[in-house]
């Protein structure tokens, strides 16, 4: 069975026809053409393919940067007409084309490889190893490493006063006035 989104067919139909007026308006005499395509992804890659029915693999140049894939080339026109023939109609489209894509992000754009196959131009975009979060340990001044931030705990000191033990550096019983002393001396 085949499930339809009711509000992106007509959205992406309507983008269609737009780009197809603007085409015929601003082209050379209603030749300009664009190569259909078609974008699929799995957990690995996402694939774009175009369809270049008549073209050489040679006839076609393919760059990627800075997120932008872009697919170029040229289908040149056969139509020779001579003494002997004529043409009645010419529905074939000829002429340069070029179709840009936004890559997204975590995509590997060194290497992307593409496949050229009865007209079907098959782009392969691998998509990167996506970061691992690390640990980072902390260390104090003297270059000994602490396990964790904020590891000390509170203890009563003997004379009831709170002290904070941070591994065992600092005693319990002192009064502040007493550890301010201790460090300055």
């Amino acid at each position: 069975m085949l499930y339809r989104t009711m509000t992106a067919a007509p959205i992406f139909g309507l983008r269609r026809e737009i780009d197809r007026l603007f085409d015929d308006a601003f082209s050379r005499d209603g030749m300009a053409w664009s190569p259909a395509v078609d974008i699929k992804e799995n957990e690995n890659e996402l694939r774009v393919e175009v369809e270049l029915p008549g073209l050489k693999p040679e006839e076609v140049e393919i760059t990627a940067e800075n997120g932008i894939l872009t697919v170029r080339g040229e289908k040149k026109s056969e139509r020779k007409e001579g003494d002997e023939s004529r043409f009645h109609l010419v529905e074939r489209t000829y002429g340069s084309f070029e179709r840009t894509f936004q890559l997204p992000q975590g995509v590997d754009e060194s290497k992307i490889e593409a496949e050229f196959e009865h007209g079907l131009l098959a782009i392969k975009v691998p998509k990167a190893a996506l970061p691992q979060p690390r640990r980072i340990s902390i260390s104090n001044r003297s270059g000994q490493q602490q396990g964790a931030v904020g590891t000390g705990s509170q203890r009563q000191g003997s004379n009831g006063s709170q002290g904070q033990v941070s591994n065992g550096s600092q005693s319990a019983g002192k009064s502040a006035s007493q550890k301010t002393a201790a460090q300055h001396a």
